[in-house]
């Protein structure tokens, strides 16, 4: 492949020569020239291509593809040269799969590396790599992916993040439950370090109001005179308790409906579906962990209690109370999340990736909370009218109202920064909330025995 001119290859493919490279010319092309492929890469390169929809590449289409994946392809290259001398040998195929995940013997790392190997010298350089990969899809990508994966390392307390994704390998080697294993644990020690500042976020939620003037050192401090050091962790057993059977369906359902190697928007629509799916599932335990962050002392004995007053006083219903600003709160969180994540993403890899796919711990971490935070102001008024429904009824004297009294009722009494009451600690939490889960999350993957 290297020399031949874009523009000649494209030519070349173009069989029928009305200007485009369909799927069928694509595939015979590809074959014409012994160029190797993987099984479906041909309509997997014109999907990936295809800007227009209309089943074929024009030459723009065409040549912005082969750019834009050779760019990967020199990544990946780039970081598999552990001893950047230009050439991959074997025992560097062996340790980037270990990386990842997976343990091969020296002589599978030798097969595989003959299977590049142009010219029998048992190394691969830059343009042996470029040829075999070129026209086969990012699937071989597994650097690339591993690094900017959305990890379940960024937990900040909410429940409507895209699920992970994970590569084939991980899938096999069973590394998939320990990565779930690793995160979960972190996120439950990150939601316990900032209990405090959620506690007060949903406090402030449901009865901060112009007139009050509730500010973050008031509320503590009646929190405090109330139920004493001790009460600034009510609803944390549950919001803990919640992250496991939640994490586990969503996993499921993205990964049961969904294939693999989803473009954004795609990756948009089922992760929001998985999320709405979990939702839905786990909602009773929304309901109860407000209920259990709002209440006085001696109102609930514990989870159970409250669960068997919710059920006496109020009926099943009560449990899905705020459902609908909840699930509708999915789609901004998840798309905007995802959207900047992509953009923040693409633009350091543009500007910054020269010798490697690797961007480093704080460039991830700046991208995910950045992201993240985007997310949370835009379907923050939906979690504050979810909350103020979940609580309606424990509050004395409240009157029952839908999620459009709701929304009226802020809006004509507080104005539209009504709508964000309690989102000063949700920010302050959110800092904090990823560091102390990323420091679990690796030691976690350490006691697993998870390669890095």
């Amino acid at each position: 492949m290297p020399g031949v001119h874009e523009y000649e290859l494209f030519a070349k493919l173009d069989a029928n020569k009305d200007g485009k490279v369909d799927v069928s010319e694509l595939r015979a092309g590809l074959a014409a020239m012994g160029i190797k492929s993987g099984k479906g890469a041909a309509q997997k390169i014109i999907s990936s291509g295809d800007k227009d929809e209309d089943e074929g590449l024009d030459f723009s289409e065409f040549s912005k593809y082969l750019k834009e994946h050779e760019k990967k392809l020199k990544l990946t290259f780039k970081s598999l040269d552990k001893n950047n001398d230009g050439r991959i040998d074997h025992t560097e195929i062996k340790q980037s799969l270990a990386d990842l995940g997976l343990d091969i013997s020296k002589e599978e790392a030798e097969k595989i590396l003959q299977s590049i190997d142009v010219d029998g010298t048992m190394t691969v350089d830059w343009n042996e790599w470029r040829e075999h990969f070129l026209f086969n899809p990012a699937t071989n990508l597994q650097e690339i992916i591993r690094y900017w994966k959305h990890s379940t390392v960024l937990d900040i307390g909410e429940s409507l993040a895209i699920p992970d994704e994970f590569t084939e390998e991980e899938k096999t080697s069973g590394l998939w439950w320990k990565q779930l294993s690793a995160g979960a644990m972190a996120g439950a020690v990150s939601r316990t370090g900032t209990a405090p500042l959620d506690r007060m976020k949903v406090f402030m939620q449901v009865h901060a109001t112009k007139s009050n003037k509730i500010s973050l050192s008031g509320g503590f401090k009646q929190m405090l005179k109330e139920g004493g050091v001790t009460s600034l962790w009510r609803g944390n057993g549950i919001n803990v308790l919640k992250i496991a059977p939640e994490t586990a369906i969503k996993f499921m359902a993205y990964e049961q409906v969904f294939p693999a190697d989803l473009q954004t928007h795609e990756r948009f629509m089922a992760g929001s579906l998985a999320g709405a799916t979990a939702q839905t599932a786990i909602y009773p335990m929304e309901v109860l962990k407000t209920r259990l962050t709002l209440r006085k002392t001696g109102q609930y004995s514990g989870m159970f209690d409250c669960a068997k007053k919710i059920l006496k006083n109020e009926g099943v219903k009560a449990f899905y109370k705020g459902y609908i600003p909840n699930i509708l709160g999915i789609i901004p969180y998840a798309g905007i999340d995802l959207a900047i994540y992509e953009s923040l993403k693409n633009l350091w890899l543009s500007k910054y990736a020269k010798d490697t796919a690797n961007p480093g711990i704080l460039v991830l971490l700046g991208c995910g909370t950045i992201s993240s935070s985007c997310g949370q102001v835009a379907s923050y008024p939906l979690a504050l009218i979810r909350t103020r429904m979940q609580a309606q009824a424990s509050i004395e004297g409240s009157k029952q109202m839908s999620m459009s009294q709701i929304a009226k009722k802020i809006l004509e009494k507080e104005g539209f920064f009504g709508l964000y009451r309690g989102i000063l600690p949700n920010f302050m939490k959110v800092i904090p909330a990823v560091s102390i889960s990323y420091v679990v999350y690796e030691n976690m993957r350490y006691s697993l025995g998870i390669q890095k």
